[in-house]
């Protein structure tokens, strides 16, 4: 199922790519290419039909993208029991302190002699 959601995943991004880059954000694009009245696809309705399809992949993207994070469980196929015996036994181990401070009173070292 993972796979097949991914491979679902790298068509829509493909797709998505590809409309984008059709469009123009100054207003040409494909829409430029239909400049006479008589088209069935007028300069309005390609721009509809762009943004409405962006608006679409891009909601499925985000879809796929929970659907692909439901079905992984985790991401982790190891076995858990194996850390989760580590843990424990951590946890029961004592556990010293790595700069405990002495009893011993500090010293500095002597000052060099003078000539």
């Amino acid at each position: 199922m993972y796979l097949v959601l991914s491979i679902i995943v790298i068509i829509v991004c493909v797709l998505l790519g590809l409309i984008v880059l059709i469009q123009n954000p100054k207003g040409g694009g494909l829409s430029s290419n239909f400049s006479s009245s008589s088209q069935l696809m007028g300069v309005q309705k390609t721009g509809d039909f762009l943004e409405k399809g962006t608006w679409v992949l891009a909601i499925t993207l985000m879809v796929l993208a929970l659907a692909i994070n439901v079905v992984s469980k985790g991401g982790s196929s190891r076995d858990d029991s194996q850390y989760n015996d580590q843990i424990q036994k951590s946890l029961k181990a004592p556990v010293a302190a790595p700069n405990a401070p002495t009893s011993a009173p500090l010293t500095l070292p002597a000052a060099p002699a003078k000539k």
